[in-house]
């Protein structure tokens, strides 16, 4: 009575290859290794042959290509596991204040001395073509804008606010002061925009055309304006009323063309600047030192 088939021991070597090299490794023919009838190589071709060699093209694995790439130590944690990569994102430029008063117009609102990461508020402008650029920057972390009115009142303004979401974006909007509440408009003339939120500051840059179609709510800048100066906080990416009661604004209209470069203090380093408290001080100190009669 016949047994069983035998397995030959190729038949085994094969699948064991199979299982630990894949299917790639394993298709190699007697043809393939210069075996073929008559001695010839693959194809036919003769061995030695090396001018046949050469014009047989070679096919790379694409496995072993993508493996190769995708396993390159570039693209490999400290633990050794691949990771996804992503291209590098240009910090946000840091506001020159060097430059105020020469190539760009700059206001400042808070401490004497105070620069563009230090003051209560900032704002600088300067042309670039036939745009404008604006970069703005206030102690806070919700928003800070800029309007520019035809007197120093709030109503009737075009409101440029760059407010930080609850994402970490900084956003550039466009307002219409109605009376005292600002009304968002979709049609925005800002372009190149960037902003950042960092050090409990939100700071933004961004540009506008000098002249716009006419519209109520977006003015020329080749006019002068009087530019009113505002910040305050945000509620889920939404402004509210902002920080003090009567922000500061510009003493006369501004021009473009004209690049100067303002302090006003605040209000805290206002008391003893005004002409007033001046004198009552010099009064006081009479008195004390005089005496009563």
């Amino acid at each position: 009575m016949a047994g069983p088939p035998r397995q030959r021991p190729g038949t085994w070597a094969a699948l064991l290859c199979l299982l630990l090299a894949g299917p790639a490794a394993c298709t190699a023919s007697p043809a393939d290794d210069g075996a073929g009838p008559g001695g010839r190589g693959p194809r036919g071709r003769a061995r030695g042959d090396a001018a046949a060699d050469e014009a047989v093209p070679r096919h790379d694995s694409s496995y072993g290509t993508f493996a190769g790439e995708f396993y390159d130590l570039r693209y490999l944690s400290e633990e050794g596991y691949p990771f996804p990569t992503a291209p590098p994102v240009d910090p946000f430029a840091r506001i020159k204040v060097d430059d105020c008063g020469k190539t760009k117009g700059c206001f400042r609102y808070g401490k004497p001395g105070c620069n563009a990461e230090t003051c209560d508020y900032f704002l600088s402008y300067r042309m670039i073509g036939a745009d404008v650029e604006f970069e703005l920057s206030a102690d806070t972390d919700g928003w800070v804008a800029v309007g520019f009115s035809s007197d120093k009142k709030m109503g009737g303004d075009d409101v440029m606010a760059c407010v930080h979401d609850d994402n970490g974006r900084v956003r550039i909007q466009h307002f219409y002061n109605v009376g005292q509440w600002a009304k968002e408009i979709q049609r925005n003339p800002a372009r190149d925009e960037e902003g950042v939120f960092e050090n409990n500051r939100v700071t933004c840059r961004f540009k506008r055309p000098v002249n716009v179609p006419r519209d109520e709510t977006i003015v020329d800048l080749h006019l002068s304006w009087y530019y009113l100066f505002a910040w305050g906080p945000a509620i889920q990416g939404s402004i509210t009323r902002h920080d003090i009661d009567s922000p500061p604004t510009s003493e006369r209209v501004v021009s473009i063309y004209k690049y100067e470069d303002i302090f006003m203090p605040s209000a805290a380093y206002q008391t003893f600047s005004s002409p007033f408290c001046l004198l009552l001080i010099v009064a006081l100190t009479f008195y004390l030192l005089m005496g009563t009669p």
